[in-house]
């Protein structure tokens, strides 16, 4: 079974490998959608995957650390594209997530990326 739960979180960038007339280089934000997707097994003793409320606190562990911070600044994030964001998130969830199979991260509606752990 597939299990997925979504957050957002609000974070400034600039993104210094750009040139400097590449507005993406100055400081920006977004809201960025987050996605987790987990593959598992119903439990039967629980009748659960997993408890979201479990997903939840592993969300907020992460969250914390990026919500309305600006992400250069942040250890792994010195250049943080939103390609190098996912793969940063997976790292930060796949401990304590291990059913984890993708993450999804979009900084808009209509532009985002899926890294799944590779």
């Amino acid at each position: 079974m597939e299990m997925f739960v979504k957050f957002d979180f609000a974070a400034s960038r600039s993104l210094p490998l750009l040139p400097e007339i590449h507005p993406c280089s100055r400081v920006h934000g977004h809201t960025f959608n987050v996605s987790l997707t987990l593959l598992g097994e119903i439990e039967a003793a629980t009748g659960f995957m997993i408890d979201f409320g479990d997903v939840e606190i592993a969300i907020e562990a992460v969250k914390k650390k990026v919500d309305h911070y600006y992400l250069n600044d942040i250890e792994g994030l010195e250049n943080p594209t939103t390609e190098i964001i996912a793969e940063w998130l997976w790292t930060k969830f796949i401990s304590s997530l291990p059913q984890l199979t993708r993450i999804t991260v979009q900084e808009h509606r209509d532009r985002g990326v899926t890294y799944s752990g590779k």
